[in-house]
C-alpha cells in the first residue's frame, strides 16, 4: 500500500491517525476488522438488553440508582461483606437465564478475532490500576422489623429489600413461626438478622424463670431447629424490662431511638416522615412488617435515606462498626456510644 506523505492519504484507502512521525499508534483502515468489531458489539448490547428482560424482580429507576450508588459502598461495613447477598442475587435474578448466557458466551467468543491481524499496536501502554474507591464517612442506621413473621407483609418486604440490597433485623414472635419457615430461612440467606419477641408478646418483666423461658427460650428453639445455628438477640415487646429479665436473656436486649408509632394508623405519609425528618447516624428505627401500610412506609423510607446517601446495617453491623461490643444482657438503644 502506497502512502502520500504530502497528503496524509494512501492509496488503498483513508488513514484513520497518522502518527509514524510521532512515535503514536498507526492503524490502517480495514473494512473486514471494523465489521467485527460492529458484530461484536451488537451481540453484546444483545446480550445486555436480554440479560435486563429475563429478571423476575424489576426494581424502579430510582431504586437501581440508589442501591448501586449508594448501599454497594455500604458493603465493607457488613460483617460479611458481599458473601451476606448470595441469596439475593438468586432473588434478582431470574426468568430464562440460559438465553443471556448463550449470547453471553457468543459476545466473549467475538471479542477474541482468531485470525484477524492487527496491523499496529501500541508503542508501550502504561498499564492503567483502577484506583481503590475511598471509603466515606456516611450515615449508617439499622431498620428493624417486630412482630412477624406474616407471610403476605414479610414476603412482601423481603422483595424489596432485595432489590435495593438492604439489610434489616426481624425480631419475631414465636407463634408466628409454624408455617413461615421458609420465610425465616429466607430471612437469614438473604443476610438479615434474626431476633426474638417472645413467644406471644407478653411483658417480660414479673414473669417466673420459668414462664420467660416458655417465651424467650422456646422462640429460640425453634428458630434453632430452623436455621441450625444462630445468635437471637432479645427485644422486649413494648421495650419494657427488668433486672430479672435482664439477666436471663443470654443476649443483647435491643430497643430503638427513633419510632414512628406505624401501628397507630395507616397513614404512609405520616410514618415516613416520622422517620427521615427525626433519623440521625446510628439511629436505630422500630417498625412492624404485619401492616401493609408499614411495608409502604418502609420502602419510602429506605428510598429517600438511600438518596440522602445513608447506609442500612443490620443492629450486630452498627454496634460493630461504632466499636461497641455488644454484652449479654445489656440495653442498646442505638448504635451510639
Amino acid at each position: 500500500m502506497r502512502k502520500n506523505r504530502a497528503s496524509g492519504i494512501s492509496a488503498g484507502g483513508p488513514e484513520r491517525i497518522s502518527s509514524e512521525d510521532n512515535g503514536l499508534y498507526s492503524f490502517q483502515y480495514e473494512p473486514r476488522r471494523d465489521a467485527w468489531n460492529l458484530l461484536e458489539r451488537t451481540a453484546c448490547l444483545l446480550t445486555f438488553v436480554l440479560i435486563k428482560l429475563n429478571g423476575k424482580c424489576q426494581s424502579s429507576d430510582s431504586a437501581d440508582k440508589n442501591f448501586t450508588a449508594t448501599n454497594a459502598r455500604c458493603r465493607h461495613i457488613l460483617t460479611n461483606g458481599n458473601e451476606r447477598w448470595a441469596g439475593v442475587e438468586q432473588v434478582r435474578d431470574s426468568g430464562a437465564p440460559w438465553v443471556s448466557w448463550v449470547l453471553l458466551v457468543v459476545c466473549f467468543m467475538l471479542a477474541v478475532p482468531a485470525s484477524v491481524p492487527e496491523t499496529a499496536s501500541p508503542a508501550s501502554a502504561p498499564a492503567q490500576v483502577e484506583a481503590e474507591p475511598e471509603e466515606t464517612d456516611m450515615p449508617v442506621v439499622a431498620l428493624t422489623f417486630d412482630d412477624g413473621p406474616r407471610f403476605s407483609t414479610t414476603g412482601r418486604l423481603l422483595d424489596e429489600l432485595a432489590l435495593r440490597e438492604v439489610p434489616a433485623t426481624f425480631f419475631l414472635l414465636g407463634h408466628r413461626i409454624p408455617g413461615n419457615e421458609d420465610l425465616v430461612r429466607r430471612m437469614a440467606a438473604e443476610g438479615h438478622q434474626i431476633g426474638v419477641h417472645t413467644y406471644d408478646h407478653v411483658e417480660v418483666t414479673g414473669l417466673s424463670r420459668e414462664d420467660f423461658d416458655l417465651q424467650v427460650g422456646k422462640t429460640r428453639s425453634l428458630l434453632l431447629d430452623i436455621l441450625g445455628e444462630g445468635e437471637f438477640w432479645l427485644r422486649p415487646p413494648y421495650g419494657i424490662t427488668d433486672e430479672a429479665a435482664r439477666q436471663w436473656a443470654d443476649s443483647p436486649i435491643v430497643l430503638w431511638s427513633v419510632d414512628p408509632e406505624d401501628w397507630k394508623d395507616d397513614d404512609v405519609g405520616r410514618i415516613v416522615a416520622g422517620v427521615v425528618e427525626h433519623v440521625q447516624d446510628g439511629d436505630i428505627i422500630l417498625m412492624h412488617d404485619l401492616y401493609g401500610s408499614s411495608v409502604d412506609a418502609a420502602v419510602q423510607i429506605v428510598d429517600t435515606l438511600l438518596g440522602k446517601g445513608y447506609c442500612f446495617v443490620t443492629v450486630e453491623d452498627l454496634l460493630a462498626r461504632n466499636g461497641i461490643e455488644a454484652q449479654d444482657g445489656v440495653i442498646y438503644r442505638s448504635g451510639r456510644k
